[in-house]
């Protein structure tokens, strides 16, 4: 098993969106990076669901339910994928990047080095912390 984290605009759209709806396509990613970390992940991957923008916090954990597949959205056909995700456990105490900041077990998070970059994997002791932190 491996262990993920996705970047989301709570506007765009939320974990309580993904909650709603109980299963959702990943899709739209149009980062090379982030499309390989995309096809790398496998059935039953646990996935940390960040907001970005105002909250900045991760919020939920979610399970990968499909592999990658192609983007509907690629009119280009440029090879870009969706995974398809469902919600399996909403965090009780959201961590913020300001604590992840601060919190020497996490400063070689992925986040930290590449903010920017939408999807991207995580190791599972820095995984395992961050469950514990936010029990």
């Amino acid at each position: 098993m491996n262990y993920w984290l996705v970047k989301s605009e709570p506007s765009e759209y939320s974990w309580e969106d993904l909650l709603k709806n109980g299963e959702e396509i990943w899709d739209g990613i149009r980062n090379f990076q982030a499309r390989n970390y995309l096809r790398e992940m496998k059935t039953g991957d646990l996935v940390l669901f960040y907001h970005s923008g105002k909250t900045k916090e991760i919020i939920g954990i979610a399970e990968v339910t499909e592999e990658a597949f192609p983007d509907q959205a690629d009119s280009e056909q440029k090879g870009w994928v969706s995974i398809r995700i469902k919600p399996k456990i909403s965090i009780k105490n959201p961590l913020t990047l300001e604590k992840i900041k601060n919190d020497g077990q996490l400063s070689n998070l992925l986040l930290l080095k590449q903010s920017r970059l939408s999807v991207m994997p995580v190791e599972k002791p820095q995984f395992d912390h961050i469950v514990k932190l936010t029990s």
